[in-house]
């Protein structure tokens, strides 16, 4: 038996998801324990490629257990409209549970996302709008619905009533907006509550029974450390917790039940949004990476900005998370490009700096400290067996495990499920 959990080592969109898929394999239970629709994975298996938002990756295979975990936020339209499009596709849902204690994202929380945006203007986070945070902020401020309460139709319709009172008063006297319809969001949440009532239970309680019984379970984050509520590039970060501490708040474990912990991160780095980012690449190399890599975002489309892999980066997610293992994904991406460049270090007011800077003023006037590799220009998306990449590929990923502290397990060489190079083994 074993307990996995796999966290972004980066801003995210390190490649989570077919990474979960491929683990799933040998796992009996796949949970998502945070974040919201403001995060896809894309899996790609065969020819047909799946880009989920909410429901774990795992349920891509027929015999898994998947559960979205309490520290999930939900939007019913979302999740249900995934649900549907998942079955037209021939995927099962029977095995997917929801946790009766996660939290509900409604109307208000989208347009109050919105108007906060538009009022900090050049200042803005860079937020999909889709009202993760202002769930959050409403979880934390205790005035928040869970599933459990919009299952239940009279204690939902005075928490709505509550809720949507308060926040139209906040909509028109602080940003002079449009009220939202109590009537309209209460016909369409007592829908939803019909159609996903049956997925919602205890799910803390099966993943207790689960790891006693011995069976093996793998926790999946949406995003990366470095977008973490503490420890990420604060306030350009989201409002959860994606580190591996979060997997036991969102999927209602003890630390003791966590075997192994798993860190994802490209051959390079991405960000998307707002916020400083060291290695940023701003010339046609950034575009070609982008491009080669497919880097736009799965839930949004938005493009993502590229850079050089950084391996302060790597060593900061591998102290706040104990990883024990690294999965370096997009391999291939790199493949043709001469000269590879890590950052080992940051230079800052004529000195390198140890650890990794809390101050974004400090970060965005960080000099990145680079070595050079050579590149290679075999095409690597037929390579299963480490031994047959070439042996600059091999040194790419050594340094970035030397640099990393942390021993690579999975290498990820295409898109598709079986573009997988196995080093070690963890169930």
């Amino acid at each position: 038996m074993a307990t996995v959990v796999l966290v972004g080592v980066q801003w995210g969109d390190e490649g989570k998801g077919k990474a979960t898929d491929f683990l799933a394999a040998k796992a009996d239970f796949i949970v998502r324990y945070q974040g919201g629709n403001n995060a896809g994975h894309t899996v790609v298996v065969g020819d047909e490629e799946f880009r989920l938002h909410v429901i774990p990756s795992g349920i891509l295979h027929k015999d898994k257990t998947c559960i979205i975990g309490n520290g999930v936020v939900i939007d019913p339209a979302v999740l249900v409209a995934e649900i549907r499009g998942l079955e037209q596709r021939g995927v099962q849902m029977a095995r997917l549970f929801i946790s009766e204690r996660a939290h509900l994202i409604l109307p208000y929380h989208r347009l109050w996302d919105a108007v906060e945006e538009e009022r900090k203007g050049k200042g803005k986070i860079g937020t999909t709008r889709r009202g993760i945070g202002p769930a959050y902020s409403d979880k934390a401020a205790r005035t928040g619905i869970r599933m459990v309460d919009l299952v239940n139709k009279e204690v939902f319709r005075g928490l709505l009533r509550e809720n949507v009172d308060c926040k139209n008063a906040y909509f028109e006297r602080v940003y002079g907006a449009e009220r939202v319809s109590f009537a309209e969001i209460l016909s369409a949440y007592e829908e939803y509550a019909d159609i996903l009532g049956k997925y919602v239970t205890d799910t803390a309680l099966m993943l207790h029974r689960a790891i006693a019984a011995g069976k093996n379970v793998l926790l999946e984050g949406a995003q990366g450390t470095l977008l973490d509520i503490d420890h990420g590039t604060y306030p350009f970060v989201t409002s959860s917790t994606p580190t591996a501490g979060g997997a036991c708040l969102g999927a209602g474990i003890g630390p003791r039940a966590i075997d192994t912990v798993i860190g994802i991160a490209k051959a390079y780095t991405t960000r998307v949004g707002e916020g400083p980012f060291p290695t940023e690449l701003h010339d046609e190399l950034g575009k070609e990476i982008r491009d080669k890599g497919r880097e736009f975002g799965t839930t949004t489309g938005r493009p993502r900005r590229c850079g050089w892999f950084d391996a302060v980066i790597a060593r900061y997610a591998a102290r706040i998370n104990g990883l024990d293992y690294l999965c370096v994904t997009k391999l291939d991406v790199l493949t043709g490009i001469p000269r590879l460049r890590i950052c080992r270090g940051y230079r800052w007011g004529g000195e390198e700096l140890e650890g990794f800077p809390a101050s974004l003023d400090c970060l965005s006037a960080c000099e990145p400290v680079y070595e050079d590799l050579p590149g290679w220009d075999e095409a690597l998306g037929e390579v299963r067996r480490l031994e047959d990449l070439p042996v600059q590929a091999r040194r790419y990923l050594e340094r970035i495990a030397e640099l990393s502290g942390v021993p690579v397990l999975l290498v990820g060489v295409g898109t598709r499920r079986e573009q997988t190079i196995v080093c070690r083994d963890v169930f």
